[in-house]
């Protein structure tokens, strides 16, 4: 089998595809929670605390703000993610199954009359 081919049967197979897909949707989602920490939590933080621009924060050669949004976007992705496979989990549980033991019918006593009745002929016979 050369090589061409094996490439093709491994990418076309469906979980390559579906990390693919997921890996393209992660990145953007990554932008989008990024935005949301600088533009929006950042600055509201810095509100709260003083004005003060988080991303500018230094020890020496540290970048200690910078280090503190991707904290808050890891944080902020996972409570995301979290959410999703929660919502994913209840679409997937299995419907309550209710198992009906089937009963034996009861007679009625017009039931019961026929049956008799219809013995007592099968025995003339």
């Amino acid at each position: 089998m050369s090589i061409i081919s094996e490439f093709k049967e491994f990418i076309s197979k469906g979980n390559v595809l579906d990390l693919a897909v997921g890996v393209i949707i992660g990145a953007a989602f990554g932008k989008i929670v990024s935005s949301l920490t600088d533009d929006i939590l950042m600055p509201i933080l810095g509100l709260v605390v003083g004005r003060m621009d988080y991303s500018t924060i230094t020890l020496g050669p540290m970048k200690v703000g910078l280090f503190i949004n991707a904290v808050l976007n890891f944080f902020i992705i996972a409570f995301c993610i979290f959410l999703v496979v929660q919502a994913a989990n209840r679409l997937k549980r299995p419907a309550t199954v209710v198992v009906v033991e089937p009963t034996t019918p009861v007679a009625t006593k017009e039931e019961v009359l026929l049956t008799e009745i219809r013995d007592a002929l099968r025995a003339r016979s």
